[in-house]
């Protein structure tokens, strides 16, 4: 008979994420609360295991330095539909975009297309965010992660490019879905990989998974940096807009197909 999968460990709330990071940081629950502008008997019991209010989870997002969608992955709660990205259909678009962006543009032409990202008008949510591989919160931190990477449209072959062409990480498309299901381990190279694909300190990461990094990793490159700004910023395009996006990025690689690669 087939070997039965391993249950999938239940999400233990906030309070265990959260309470590592601010003892990676040496930060009490006092002045976490009164940078975010709630009551800190409120705070510890979170901390303790309560269910957070959404305004809290929305007032420890700034106050921790997060993205909020990124602090409510972590609790374990529903993400709020004005915080999950516009268009799930988008993330065809996303893989699209990628190569070109990552491999073929100079830092100019990055930034050139960051701009007109942001230029682009917004639209109107057509449909509820549900897309396919959206894994639901378990208590394993891989689950937590490519959770947080799903939000910024990045399906299975979207990861895997852009892990693949911004980090060392070079795994297949169904990997990332064993990670998020707790049918894959993380190591602390892969940590380190995702938090700067995420845009989160490395070594925050590893203390929020619970992972010991063997060393402290460098910085981001300005390639990673402006390639995962654009991710951010294309959450709020439609699959039509970030296509659009991907179409620009195309015509500007072919304007110097033949010219020496660019470099930061």
């Amino acid at each position: 008979m087939p070997d039965t999968p391993a249950p999938r460990p239940a999400h233990p709330g906030l309070g265990v994420p959260l309470g590592r990071l601010l003892r990676h940081r040496g930060l009490g629950a006092g002045a976490l609360a009164a940078r975010a502008g709630c009551a800190e008997g409120e705070l510890r019991a979170v901390l303790s295991g309560e269910t957070p209010r959404e305004e809290m989870l929305r007032r420890l997002a700034p106050a921790l330095g997060y993205h909020a969608v990124d602090v409510f992955i972590l609790a374990g709660v529903p993400v709020p539909e004005d915080l999950a990205p516009l268009d799930a259909a988008a993330h065809r678009c996303v893989d699209r975009l990628a190569y070109d962006l990552i491999m073929r543009l100079s830092a100019a032409e990055r930034r050139e297309l960051l701009l007109a990202a942001r230029s682009l008008p917004q639209e109107d949510r057509a449909a509820p965010f549900a897309p396919r591989w959206l894994q639901p919160p378990t208590g394993d931190p891989g689950n937590w992660i490519v959770r947080m990477l799903r939000y910024r449209n990045l399906g299975p072959m979207g990861l895997a490019s852009a892990m693949a062409l911004l980090t060392p990480t070079c795994l297949s498309a169904p990997t990332y879905q064993l990670i998020g299901t707790n049918r894959m381990d993380l190591t602390d190279r892969r940590v380190t990989d995702f938090a700067h694909v995420l845009g989160i300190d490395a070594s925050e990461l590893a203390a929020v998974a619970d992972i010991v990094l063997d060393e402290v990793p460098p910085p981001p490159s300005p390639r990673i940096q402006d390639t995962r700004e654009l991710f951010w910023e294309a959450r709020r395009l439609t699959s039509a807009q970030v296509r659009l996006l991907a179409e620009m990025a195309r015509d500007m690689a072919k304007a110097h197909r033949e010219a020496s690669p660019a470099t930061d």
